[in-house]
């Protein structure tokens, strides 16, 4: 096994993410956080230790009362408990999450800018509708993936990986980056092993990291800034949508071919390659993203 693969296997087993690796969202902070929620009547004050984000670990991740309230009532407005239209008054808030004027202000500018609320003067602050939110936000996308509209969520990332990463394969052919193509190698092998050992943490953090190099190699800054999704795509996977979701010999091999198919130049074997790669497990009932009617 190269250097970067034992280094990375190490790395792996020593730190604590909170990245979820393939089967393990029952571990996942923000699962164990959205199983405690209790619905909209927690805003009324039915359950006052919720609101107490100072004194909450679940769904933290290590972040500041300004990150817990921001997940907090990020979580909150995607789930449906704060509807849209909603005023949230700064003072109510602070006073039922226990926390002080600046973090709430603080808390509420992130959410505007994630298009999730609008403050505008003499009306005040709002839940804005979805039409309005920024649905290719990495929180966003996290608190849709595991909340009330997660079967949709997971399908539309789903069917947005089939319109990038197949591109990104054929456009990644034509690049002859031997550098970013040994690292590719590389991590096919450290997934590899990680499967081998059964290192479920280590194969998704390798997976990640070659989808995204995939897309860096196509040269596109624009698909390149989509990168973004596709990893968050990977670590909200919580059913078997596509075949990067469970480390097997299937998802491996074609992790290889694609390899191969870039260090030849072959960018219609890549593409394929890819496709095949993006295609459910045969247990799932819909294999492949198909058109729906309007």
């Amino acid at each position: 096994m190269s250097t970067l693969a034992h280094t990375m296997m190490t790395a792996a087993r020593s730190a604590d993410s909170g990245l979820a690796g393939p089967g393990d969202l029952d571990r996942y902070p923000y699962a164990e956080a959205a199983a405690g929620r209790v619905g909209a009547s927690v805003w009324d004050g039915s359950d006052p230790e919720l609101g107490r984000v100072g004194r909450r670990a679940a769904g933290s991740r290590g972040r500041g009362l300004h990150g817990q309230l921001v997940q907090q009532l990020g979580q909150m407005i995607v789930s449906g408990d704060l509807g849209a239209d909603r005023p949230l008054v700064p003072e109510e808030i602070g006073q039922r999450f226990e926390v002080s004027r600046t973090v709430v202000r603080e808390s509420l500018r992130v959410l505007e800018a994630k298009g999730l609320v609008s403050a505008r003067p003499n009306v005040g602050t709002r839940v804005r509708p979805v039409s309005d939110w920024n649905l290719l936000d990495p929180d966003i996308i996290e608190w849709r993936a595991f909340g009330p509209q997660r079967d949709n969520q997971r399908r539309e990332l789903s069917e947005l990986r089939w319109t990038i990463e197949p591109l990104a394969a054929r456009l990644a052919a034509g690049h002859g980056r031997e550098d970013v193509q040994q690292r590719l190698g590389d991590m096919v092998e450290i997934m590899g092993h990680a499967m081998s050992q059964g290192d479920a943490l280590t194969f998704s953090r390798a997976d990640a990291e070659f989808h995204s190099l995939l897309i860096q190699l196509a040269g596109n800054r624009m698909l390149e800034h989509l990168s973004g999704i596709v990893s968050a795509a990977l670590q909200v996977s919580g059913s078997p949508v596509t075949g990067c979701d469970r480390p097997n010999e299937s998802s491996l091999a074609h992790h290889g071919r694609i390899v191969d198919a870039l260090a030849t130049g072959d960018a219609a074997a890549a593409e394929a390659a890819m496709r095949q790669l993006l295609t459910v497990h045969p247990d799932v009932e819909r294999v492949v993203p198909a058109p729906r009617e309007h």
